[in-house]
Order: structure tokens, then sequence, then C-alpha cells
């Protein structure tokens, strides 16, 4: 842990040798993330797990990027907010007006990884969840984790350094308070 640390830290200072070497150490965590993200994707996609850990790498440790990294959980909280704005930003791109839209029910269920089937969904749950970062941003923050980075509540709570049962509250609020909110509540 502590070896990604002084990485992560060095490679955001600007070192290219500390970017090549944090890499091989986090790549496959990152990839994981990613392939339980895009596993309920339509077959044929352009747009694949390596190509989402790599677009997300490049913003994390680009040469633009001045963040710091406290941890390992605070980078693969950062690598998760990272993803979900790409399969955000893809998503609006699927439903622009020149490329068809509509919009489709989705309920947050209690199960243990959490797929949104389409752009339309994944666009509703994006703006419901960033309704619930104003009101709770804990609650948002586990519920990020669990629908845009597949985390189990278990590896919520690693990643954002709380405990185990605040995670399972902050889950459970979450999925009442988006399942309304996407029920038109």
């Amino acid at each position: 842990m502590t070896n990604i640390t002084q990485l992560l830290e060095a490679a955001t200072s600007g070192d290219p040798q500390a970017a090549a070497d944090l890499i091989p150490l986090v790549y496959d965590e990152l990839r994981r993330l990613a392939a339980a993200q895009l596993a309920h994707e339509k077959p044929g996609q352009t747009f694949d797990a390596t190509a989402l850990v790599h677009e997300a790498y490049l913003r994390l440790v680009g040469p633009a990027d001045s963040a710091k990294w406290a941890n390992r959980g605070h980078f693969l909280n950062a690598a998760a907010e990272a993803m979900r704005r790409i399969l955000v930003d893809i998503a609006r791109k699927k439903q622009a007006a020149k490329r068809g839209g509509g919009g489709k029910r989705f309920e947050v269920s209690e199960g243990d990884r959490v797929a949104i089937p389409d752009p339309d969904t994944l666009l509703a749950v994006n703006e419901a969840l960033v309704r619930l970062a104003a009101e709770d941003p804990g609650s948002a923050e586990v519920a990020r984790l669990r629908l845009f980075a597949g985390a189990s509540v278990e590896e919520a709570a690693a990643a954002l350094g709380m405990s185990r049962p605040t995670a399972y509250r902050d889950w459970a609020y979450a999925r009442a308070w988006l399942s309304a909110a996407l029920a038109g509540g």
C-alpha cells in the first residue's frame, strides 16, 4: 500500500517513471472495476474495459492532473469517479437526438453487483445521484461506487474509509432515495 501511495504522489508530481511503475500495480484492479461495469453492455460495443481503464488512468495521472492521492483507496475512489464520468459522456453521445432516445424504468436493487443496462438509464441514474450528493454526500459516494464501479458494499466501505455498518446504512438509504427519484417521486 505504501509503495502505491508513494508512486501516486510521484506520478501526480510529474515523474514519468513513477507513472510507468504505477500502471502494473493498479491496472488489474482498475480493469476488474471496468469489466464489472461494462459486463452488461450490448455485444459489439466499440468501448471496452481496457479502453475505459486507459481513459480513466489518463485522466487520473495525466500531465494536467495536479491531484494528490492520499492512499490506494483514495486513488480507486477517484478512478471510479473518472469511469463514471467517461460512461456518462458515452451515454450522452448515444442519447443525442440524432441517435434516438427514450427512457426506461430502472430499479435499484439489493443485488451484490449492480449493472446499469442502457445509456438512457445511465443518464437518469447519474442525474439522480447528483441530486442525492447534494442531500447526502456519504450515501451518494457509496452508491456511486456500487453503481458505477461495481464495488460491493464492503469494497465501497474500504475505499471510502468507513465502517461496514455505515456503508450498509448509506447504501440502503441511497437505494431507497434513488428508487423514489427514478420513479418520479
